[in-house]
């Protein structure tokens, strides 16, 4: 009997305890690689991909915090490829993963006290269900479909995985890329990156925060053009490299599945491919980059070529030699090649340069339908154009890529790479080794004979301008004898009493004071042109018939002795269509004076905001004198020896000739940047105001962007005949970028075109012009366009231009501007300082 009590208590007992358990989900899904919304995953819980490929689970770190991820489950030390709350830890084991539920149609880590820790974006699954796969990703989707409404994929990490995407989506603004941990113990979010740029022909960059360290040169249709051991192999792995109108994405896929591959950015700014060796038990480094100091970003500067075979590693291309020989020598090329002969549009040629990492592509002109002789027949029209190539290397070779800027980040490769044609003056292309021997030869003997030419000329030339100073001086003076003045000279600077020695460096015919007061009649009110911030401005004939303008700075000017030093360096340097030509200079009883070329048609704001004279300027010229502007200023930011900021660009410092060719003046507020400078702080603002950038306007920050900003202005206004200053639109307290802003918004930008010009333009060609203004406008500095793009932009109709963003100062009227006075400042020669106060942002 009593053992059949014991029985009978023994069965209700497990009666009651399996009912009990199955009132609960079960506790290990080490089996299972699912997760309903009536689940939940514990710290110390798993789900196993059904091929047991990869582990879902919580793993702690050194300091016994707790992160969601995902391990391969077959290899010893547990090697993690995905971090879900990898800034979000939890601070204990208490923890748990659930789904759908309260929670909504997401995932979701709690912790002890039911707090949400992180969760991933909401789906609209009704009944939804997380699952791990074998491929590494971590899906959700509905109970009944396997189609996910979100995977981990779209979230990497450190690690891409076979099938991931580097990806930017066009339409949705998505971007994927993977971001190292902070350290090997630390999976937080570090600061080395693997990101996609879109940008001209895509590439893809290493960044630690925001330094670039490593580029792998665009797609070339079977690699990118930095990684010439990249083959794909389906048999084993395969690189693909998509673009569309879409999106663009870059990923890898393995054919056999026993073997895993990943690629990862370390914490210590390597890109590695790693490949598991079973027989070893171990990971081997497949790849990795920067493997060489010629894998270093930007490592032998513009027009640099690195060679690792060699020493030292950088070159120069044909046609340049290096810009700073000393560090050169020292086994630095941060600074690069220089140009030996400068360009001659019309005559130049090209240079093939082969087995080449094409240079940084992130502003070029992309055409994938035009063939190499077309595209080549491209680039020779544009003068703006430095080089340029096939996009991809299949077929023969197919599609166009254009450099209109410094070409970068260049290495050659025994094998691999591809062909690069860049641009030469035709002097340096040359022929052979003889013929250059000979055209050496030759150019010596020419070059003889034109300095023993010139000397002639210049001996007979002083002579003859000696007498016909001395004879207008005799004249004007009321018949001074002629032997009084034969010691003095036509052109002295009379540097001991001015102190102004170190114009000795400048190589710069200087003219003497009565030399100047004689061509502009004493400098008569009559012959003055205009009056600025550092003094005034007055047309003169010298004695031999030259027109000139003559700049006299003012003696009480504080800044005047800087200003003019800085001008005249830089000036003497400068040769270019577009800029205003340097005759001499004049140093003497306390004058500073520049001699200009005499512009017929003086500054462009003279005509432009003239309601008598505007209608000279047809939309034609407008045009072109938009079109000159921009040459001249992408000769200063990028084809002269220096890269100069002008700081002051405005309709007044815009001076036209006799048929109406634009030319840059005024370069007494430039500031000129290094190789590798791209912008500069200063706490001394001085400039127009409607034509100053926000950055610069609130914090002294200039830049090539600056002057990118204060040119778009210039557009808008040449196309409207409007002042950004001054001009306000009915009463909603717009200037001109606010108006023409709210009109391109509104489909109505040609309406803001100037009445003047009438019917006769080019809808299209000003459409352009306002889209090129607006983007130049643009209140973030990186939005602007470099100004090769912008001269690309004007000279093409084919280029496709991005949509513009909202653009800086939108300001309302300040109360204490009339328009007489904006009239008047705007009609300065020189610079105006501008108190940063007065100006409202909107």
């Amino acid at each position: 009997m009593g053992g059949v009590t014991n029985l009978l208590l023994q069965y209700h007992f497990w009666f009651f305890f399996i009912t009990f358990l199955s009132c609960f989900p079960a506790i290990s899904f080490s089996s299972s690689d699912t997760l309903s919304s009536t689940q939940s995953l514990k710290t110390n819980e798993t789900l196993l991909s059904s091929k047991q490929a990869f582990v879902l689970g919580f793993f702690s770190s050194d300091d016994s915090k707790y992160y969601l991820g995902i391990w391969y489950k077959n290899i010893p030390d547990r090697t993690l490829v995905w971090v879900a709350n990898r800034d979000n830890p939890l601070e204990d084991s208490n923890g748990i993963l659930k789904i759908g539920g309260e929670t909504g149609n997401n995932m979701q880590i709690v912790d002890r006290t039911g707090k949400p820790i992180w969760s991933s974006n909401q789906t609209a699954a009704k009944n939804p269900v997380l699952q791990i796969l074998d491929s590494g990703n971590l899906i959700i989707r509905e109970a009944n479909d396997s189609n996910s409404l979100w995977q981990s994929f779209d979230y990497p990490t450190d690690t891409l995985l076979p099938g991931m995407k580097l990806l930017y989506n066009f339409d949705t603004k998505m971007e994927k890329h993977i971001t190292s941990w902070t350290s090997s113990e630390d999976p937080s979010t570090g600061l080395i990156s693997f990101k996609l740029d879109f940008h001209g022909l895509p590439e893809i960059f290493l960044w630690n925060n925001q330094t670039k360290l490593y580029r792998s040169g665009p797609w070339n249709g079977v690699r990118f053009s930095g990684v010439p051991e990249m083959k794909s192999d389906t048999d084993t792995i395969k690189f693909d490299f998509y673009e569309d109108e879409h999106q663009l994405y870059y990923t890898f896929t393995i054919g056999n599945e026993s073997l895993f591959s990943r690629l990862i950015v370390t914490p210590d700014g390597q890109l590695q491919r790693l490949t598991w060796v079973p027989d070893n038990q171990v990971w081997t480094k497949f790849w990795y980059a920067p493997k060489d100091q010629c894998d270093d970003y930007k490592e032998c500067g513009p027009y640099g070529l690195c060679d690792t075979n060699a020493s030292p590693v950088c070159t120069c291309m044909k046609g340049f030699s290096p810009k700073n020989k000393q560090a050169w020598n020292l086994r630095d090329g941060s600074d690069g090649c220089v140009r030996n002969t400068e360009l001659d549009c019309g005559t130049d040629k090209f240079l093939k340069v082969q087995n080449v990492k094409l240079p940084e592509t992130t502003s070029v002109f992309v055409n994938r339908s035009m063939n190499l002789v077309d595209c080549g027949g491209l680039c020779q029209k544009n003068c703006s154009c430095t080089a340029y190539a096939n996009i991809e290397i299949t077929n023969g070779g197919t599609g166009c890529v254009m450099w209109t800027d410094e070409l970068v980040d260049m290495r050659v490769y025994t094998d691999g790479g591809q062909d690069l044609h860049v641009r030469l003056a035709a002097s340096d292309v040359g022929g052979s080794e003889k013929n250059n021997v000979e055209a050496k030869a030759i150019g010596i003997t020419v070059s003889i004979a034109v300095v023993l030419l010139g000397l002639l000329i210049y001996f007979i030339w002083k002579r003859r301008k000696l007498r016909r100073v001395l004879k207008g001086r005799t004249e004007s003076r009321g018949g001074f004898s002629q032997d009084s003045l034969m010691n003095e000279p036509v052109f002295t600077s009379n540097r001991g009493k001015s102190g102004e020695s170190e114009m000795d460096e400048l190589e710069l015919p200087l003219f003497d004071f009565n030399t100047i007061s004689t061509a502009t009649n004493n400098f008569s009110e009559e012959n003055k042109l205009g009056e600025g911030g550092f003094g005034s401005v007055y047309k003169g004939r010298l004695m031999e018939g030259q027109e000139i303008a003559v700049k006299r700075l003012s003696r009480n000017s504080g800044q005047g002795t800087e200003q003019f030093k800085n001008e005249v360096r830089l000036l003497v340097r400068l040769q270019h269509r577009n800029l205003v030509r340097l005759f001499g200079c004049c140093v003497e009883m306390d004058e500073k004076m520049l001699v200009y070329e005499y512009m017929e048609n003086r500054s462009l704001d003279s005509i432009l905001f003239d309601k008598a004279r505007r209608s000279i300027l047809n939309w034609q010229k407008r045009f072109h004198i938009i079109c000159g502007i921009a040459r001249g200023l992408l000769y200063l930011h990028q084809d002269s020896r220096f890269r100069i900021i002008h700081r002051d660009l405005k309709a007044s410092n815009v001076l036209l000739d006799e048929e109406m060719n634009p030319k840059i003046s005024d370069f007494g507020m430039v500031r000129i940047f290094g190789t590798n400078q791209t912008e500069a702080n200063t706490i001394r603002v001085v400039g127009t105001y409607g034509y100053m950038s926000p950055e610069y306007a609130m914090d002294g920050l200039f830049s090539i962007k600056s002057d990118v900003f204060s040119f778009g202005v210039l557009v808008l206004e040449i196309i409207t005949a409007r002042k950004n200053r001054g001009f306000y639109y009915s009463n909603d307290e717009l200037n001109l970028l606010g108006h023409a802003w709210n009109q391109w918004k509104e489909g109505k930008a040609l309406e803001m075109i100037d009445p003047s010009i009438a019917d006769l333009y080019s809808p299209s060609e000003v459409l352009r012009c306002i889209q090129v203004g607006l983007l130049c406008v643009q209140e973030r500095a990186e939005d602007r366009p470099t100004m090769p793009t912008v001269v690309l932009m004007l000279s093409s109709e084919t280029v496709l231009m991005p949509q513009p963003k909202t653009p800086g100062f939108c300001v309302g009227r300040n109360p204490n501007e009339t328009e007489s006075s904006s009239s008047k400042q705007d009609q300065s020669y020189s610079v105006n300082e501008v108190t940063v106060t007065m100006l409202h942002a909107r």
